[in-house]
């Protein structure tokens, strides 16, 4: 049953649970496989005659009570006790699994502790919000209070707030939460439930879960904000960025660019705000006007285009240390910053290179095409520059120093000019929305890739970048809808 893998925060079980079900492992696949754990782990631990109380909740963290109270009852006496006896479970599979069981089961209230030896906590998994309310509250401190064994199940209910079960044991799923520990979660068993390694690995529509859910009095700027600095020799780029930034979902997106290259950028899309610079390329007399732009906005996007004049790479070097939002850096920014790393810390930054651009940045070459061992070396570099990096390449690699991800969707046809300027701007539209740097980056890749393969059914070797943007709402409208309200 024990299984050995990295804690992973507690945002990331939605993400394997849908990742799994894309990958063809059903939900309630592994609520069963999880049930059957629990009911192991207790067959196991304690005598055959040993009375077992189970307190479930409404959400899938009680549907894995069902199902252990379930496996249980061959050999031991179970009673099940309702958090919420008139609803009983808030999702289909918690509810199929609660009718298996509904003989042995009553309402909270008929709980008496006296009456059992062992309690199975399943009230509440890791998508509770703020302290346990009563009725749980009451259950929780009086079994905090007794000396029965508890066994939590995934976590400790109310976990990690100050009101939480403090369990003799817990089993949990795939892997420990980043947080568990022996002091606040007992023993902890991992069990291994059936998620597929890949659902892990790769980013995935999972990834989706970790966007903010838009809400549904939105006003004009609640769903975001971008600033594009880009262009100046090219007016193509910063336009690509702006416009996959719009199809993200921001509400708003503004391009600053030389003069040059503002006109271009304005014909490519009247949704643009293009705000012209002084000058044929960006300059170092521009760092106080951009600042006052970023202030507008929620995120920016820098590289795009810009080129590689001394000038311009010194006036990116200004820019970065003193602008205070999360920052996109691509491109031409890629080789600035990478002359001067330290400015990148204490920031919020996702980093966009391809393989030659890993080297300006890092001062190494990556000198593998092995996915694992590109990893090492991006999770590395991430980690001492502490910013989120994304390589693009055949296989994406995305890192914030801790976790890694890879992402295979996408094609050869993507490396066609452009598509690395609308990665960017999908990433900065992510951030934009709500998502931490890390989840963008994997948003963006996955989307991004994924568009790029709708494109490809139409265009073949023939696609464009703005055949990509195009395809960028069908993706999001097939894996984003779960976050509207």
């Amino acid at each position: 049953m024990a299984v050995e893998r990295s804690p992973i925060p507690s945002e990331e079980v939605k993400v394997l649970d849908i990742n799994s079900r894309h990958l063809g492992v059903t939900t309630i696949t592994l609520m069963e496989n999880a049930g059957a754990a629990v009911a192991r782990y207790v067959a196991d631990s304690y005598p055959s005659k040993t009375r077992i109380a189970v307190l479930c909740g409404k959400g899938n963290n009680g549907g894995d009570g069902f199902v252990a109270a379930r496996h249980l009852t061959r050999t031991m006496p179970v009673t099940v006790h309702l958090l919420d006896p008139e609803d009983g479970a808030s999702s289909d599979i918690a509810s199929m699994n609660l009718h298996r069981v509904r003989p042995l089961a009553t309402g909270i209230k008929a709980f008496d502790i006296r009456e059992c030896d062992v309690v199975i906590d399943a009230m509440f998994g890791i998508g509770l919000k703020g302290k346990p309310r009563e009725p749980a509250a009451g259950v929780i401190r009086k079994l905090n209070r007794s000396r029965k064994s508890v066994v939590s199940v995934d976590v400790p209910s109310g976990w990690p707030s100050e009101l939480k079960v403090r369990p003799q044991a817990t089993v949990t799923f795939h892997a420990a939460k980043a947080g568990m520990n022996r002091k606040n979660s007992g023993k902890i068993i991992v069990a291994d439930i059936g998620i597929p390694e890949d659902a892990q690995t790769y980013c995935g529509p999972g990834d989706f879960s970790l966007l903010p859910r838009r809400k549904s009095d939105a006003h004009k700027g609640d769903a975001g904000r971008v600033l594009v600095i880009g262009g100046g020799p090219y007016t193509g780029a910063p336009a690509f960025t702006g416009m996959a930034a719009m199809r993200s979902g921001v509400d708003l997106v503004f391009v600053a660019t030389p003069e040059p290259a503002a006109l271009p950028v304005s014909v490519h899309s009247p949704h643009l705000i293009v705000r012209s610079l002084e000058g044929d390329i960006l300059q170092e007399g521009h760092v106080q006007d951009l600042l006052s732009m970023a202030k507008e906005a929620d995120v920016v996007a820098i590289g795009p285009g810009l080129g590689s004049a001394p000038e311009t790479l010194r006036t990116v070097q200004m820019f970065v240390p003193k602008c205070t939002k999360p920052m996109v850096i691509d491109a031409d920014a890629i080789a600035a910053c990478g002359s001067k790393p330290q400015m990148l810390r204490h920031k919020q930054v996702v980093i966009t290179p391809h393989a030659n651009e890993f080297k300006r940045l890092t001062g190494k070459a990556l000198g593998t095409d092995d996915p694992a061992k590109r990893g090492e070396k991006v999770k590395e570099a991430a980690a001492r520059l502490r910013a989120v990096i994304l390589l693009k390449g055949p296989m994406d690699v995305i890192s914030d120093g801790g976790m890694v991800k890879l992402n295979r969707t996408g094609n050869n046809a993507l490396a066609v000019g452009g598509t690395g300027d609308v990665l960017t701007g999908l990433v900065a539209g992510m951030i934009a929305q709500g998502a931490k740097p890390f989840h963008a980056a994997r948003i963006g890749a996955f989307a991004m890739g994924l568009a790029g393969d709708l494109a490809f059914e139409e265009k073949s070797y023939g696609l464009v970048a703005t055949d990509v943007i195009d395809k960028i709402p069908i993706v999001l409208r097939r894996y984003e809808y779960d976050n509207l309200e």
